[in-house]
């Protein structure tokens, strides 16, 4: 009897024993009129039968039929309970127990499904944690851990406390900002140089276009170690040559990567550094780990393949109650700790020089700015000139901080930086917007050395 680990991210479901990777595969499920199959045979037909293919199971655990009529006699827990019974007959011996690491993208609810599918299957489940502290080892010493994962469908950012152990703070999961996403601008970006350089398109037909999704890892591996990636397809016994710049992959990724810095740069206070640490799928995205550097600071740690479930099969321990299981969101600590130097972000954008509201730019030279709904005599205002639901009188400020311009929230509602809302205080760039009130008023920093404000 062994227990085994499993990381069911829907980008590669991971199974794990105390010494290897038993299993990874794909959360995708091809439907065809006599029979089902999953994970990576699946994957291998998802551009020549499109229609045919499910990818949300994982990510959208629900009871209800799916959408497409065609299959209205099947749920999404039967492509999972499918995928999940395939993954214990092939890895699982007599007697074997099971432990989960739950990724960010799953509720309570699908969760509750999961457990009743492991049930119906005689998978014994005796844990359950969160992916993110499976994946979290060690402490960061004077930085606060982020945990960043993709997803099919979802990025997903896990800020960590350190508090004797590890620990979930908050997690953010952004929906349609996955793999998938990142695949599908990458494909444009590379046909459109094969047919710049060749006038042979690869998506012209499935199995060209299924050939480019198979060796897309591998260039993405070469776009990251290298300036440039010779690209070649075959099609009709003629072979099909291309040269992309690994800049012109980064560029494709761009609204993706700028997503996820958003989101990060909201979870993160301006006294803080960050320990970003990146799973090894996101670690693999070219460019995806120096944008964070550059756009976030502090440190970045990548994780070695399956860091998630080894760090769970390593530290876990069964829940024996009999009250059932309940998903863990903390776990010790097993590896040394590491120091995190105190990096400052450079900022892509530079140093804010004022702050635009309308058609007038306000100096961040000199004394704080107070934003708000009531002028003070004593403080430097920015008159909003009307009143918003949804703003303070005192409601956030903007000021000067170890060289770094700093908005800092005093409301009961909340400040928005770039749309995501801030954790106390946050580090501004240019081009960044901030928002008080409901709509909103919206302040953009800008740079400029020709702009005489107030």
């Amino acid at each position: 009897m062994a227990m085994l680990a499993a990381h069911f991210n829907d980008a590669g479901i991971i199974v794990v024993d105390d010494e290897r990777i038993l299993y990874r595969e794909p959360g995708f499920a091809l439907l065809e009129d006599d029979y089902l199959i999953t994970g990576a045979e699946a994957y291998a037909n998802a551009s020549m039968k499109p229609l045919r293919i499910q990818n949300h199971y994982w990510s959208d655990l629900r009871t209800e039929p799916l959408p497409d009529r065609r299959f209205h006699h099947l749920s999404a827990a039967d492509l999972v309970s499918r995928q999940l019974e395939q993954i214990w007959q092939r890895v699982a011996k007599e007697g074997d127990q099971l432990a989960i690491a739950v990724p960010a993208y799953m509720s309570n609810e699908n969760i509750g499904l999961l457990l009743g599918i492991a049930t119906e299957l005689n998978i014994p489940v005796i844990a359950m944690c969160d992916a993110a502290v499976c994946a979290t080892r060690r402490h960061y010493e004077h930085a606060v851990p982020v945990h960043i994962d993709l997803s099919l469908h979802s990025s997903s950012l896990t800020r960590l406390m350190q508090e004797g152990q590890v620990q979930v703070d908050h997690s953010v999961v952004i929906e349609d900002n996955g793999l998938l996403l990142l695949y599908e601008n990458w494909l444009k970006a590379i046909a459109e140089i094969f047919i710049q350089q060749s006038r042979f398109d690869p998506l012209h037909t499935a199995e060209t276009e299924q050939a480019l999704q198979d060796k897309m890892p591998d260039w993405l591996t070469m776009a990251s170690s290298a300036s440039s990636v010779q690209l070649e397809v075959e099609y009709d016994g003629v072979t099909h040559q291309a040269e992309i710049e690994s800049l012109g992959l980064i560029a494709a990724a761009a609204p993706v990567y700028q997503s996820i810095v958003s989101n990060l740069r909201a979870l993160i206070k301006a006294e803080e550094t960050p320990a970003l640490q990146l799973s090894d799928r996101a670690a693999r995205m070219p460019g995806l780990a120096d944008t964070l550097r550059t756009r976030a600071g502090g440190e970045v740690f990548l994780l070695e393949s399956g860091a998630t479930a080894r760090g769970l099969i390593k530290r876990c321990k069964p829940q024996l109650s009999s009250g059932g299981l309940t998903l863990s969101r903390h776990m010790a600590w097993d590896q040394s700790p590491v120091s995190v130097s105190n990096s400052e972000a450079a900022g892509e954008g530079g140093l804010p020089t004022h702050l635009l509201f309308g058609h007038h730019a306000y100096s961040l030279d000199g004394d704080p700015l107070v934003l708000g709904s009531q002028v003070s005599d004593d403080e430097r205002w920015l008159d909003l000139q009307q009143k918003m639901p949804g703003m303070s009188r005192r409601h956030c400020v903007v000021s000067l901080d170890n060289g770094q311009f700093v908005v800092t929230d005093y409301s009961r509602y909340g400040t928005y930086l770039n749309g995501h809302r801030i954790d106390g205080s946050a580090v501004l760039q240019t081009g960044d917007v901030i928002r008080i009130g409901t709509p909103g008023f919206e302040l953009r920093l800008i740079s400029t050395e020709d702009v005489r404000g107030s």
